[in-house]
């Protein structure tokens, strides 16, 4: 079974025995001999005695085992020539191919994997900047609304210190016209006339000031209690009076562009 197996089989045999050969394993040009003709002449026959030198050492070795084998080489010497030729050309091919395959594989990998990432880091970029674009602009918007407010505010409670210092003069004057008895105002007293005359024309014109400036009397008598506006001196029963209401005003308050700049100090009514 050996012997016909090897007979019908010899390429496949002589080529696992002798193995690959390289790919540059013909001598150059030079060495085997000149050009033209004769140079490549010379070269068949360096190849052919080479190729039988190879035969004749792989006889010897399988005679003893195969010797069907041996007779087959000795009879076509080309054979082992043909069948190293094919094996190392299938393998060549094979190296080629698989070697080919793996460089479009990378090359057309790389270029989208790179892109991919590329893509990736510049929309985590682009969402970093635009969060802190949008925090930016709520900041400043923020800093805009709270100094315009400021300004608003400087304009118009600039003046408050100033305001609470002339209210004194203004309490003054008013208990100054209202300390004149109104029973001696006449024509017979010329002086105190005039006097009281020009207390009241203080009086009034100071008002206008004040008005003109934004700032305005409180006087509650009657109105609801409010902890905003009013300070509560005492609380007393009275009769036709709703309880929570304001029955007398001891002092005048006064509110600068609706912010209470001084309550107005009032008795309140309370159930009897």
């Amino acid at each position: 079974m050996s012997s016909r197996r090897s007979t019908l089989e010899p390429d496949v045999l002589i080529a696992s025995l002798i193995g690959p050969r390289p790919r540059h394993s013909q001598p150059p040009s030079s060495l085997i001999g000149g050009g033209g003709a004769e140079g490549r002449g010379e070269a068949v026959c360096g190849k052919e005695g080479a190729m039988a030198a190879v035969a004749q050492c792989v006889r010897g070795a399988l005679r003893p085992r195969f010797p069907l084998l041996s007779f087959s080489l000795r009879t076509s010497p080309r054979l082992l020539c043909v069948a190293t030729q094919q094996k190392n050309t299938g393998q060549n091919l094979e190296e080629d191919q698989s070697q080919s395959q793996n460089e479009q594989k990378v090359e057309s990998n790389s270029p989208e994997k790179v892109l991919t990432e590329e893509k990736a880091k510049l929309e985590e970029q682009l969402k970093e900047v635009t969060d802190k674009y949008k925090r930016a602009l709520a900041d400043v918007e923020n800093v805009r609304q709270r100094s315009q407010k400021l300004v608003e505010e400087a304009k118009l409670y600039g003046i408050q210190s100033f305001c609470k210092d002339l209210l004194e003069v203004a309490d003054i004057l008013e208990k100054a016209t209202e300390s004149i008895p109104k029973e001696e105002i006449k024509d017979d007293n010329p002086h105190l006339k005039s006097l009281y005359e020009g207390l009241v024309m203080t009086e009034v014109q100071i008002q206008k000031v004040f008005k003109k400036h934004g700032l305005h009397r409180l006087d509650p008598v009657g109105a609801k209690f409010d902890p905003y506006e009013h300070e509560a001196l005492f609380h007393t029963p009275m009769e036709g009076k709703e309880p929570g209401t304001i029955a007398l005003v001891s002092k005048i308050g006064y509110k600068l562009h609706g912010r209470t700049l001084r309550p107005a100090l009032v008795g309140v009514v309370k159930e009897a």
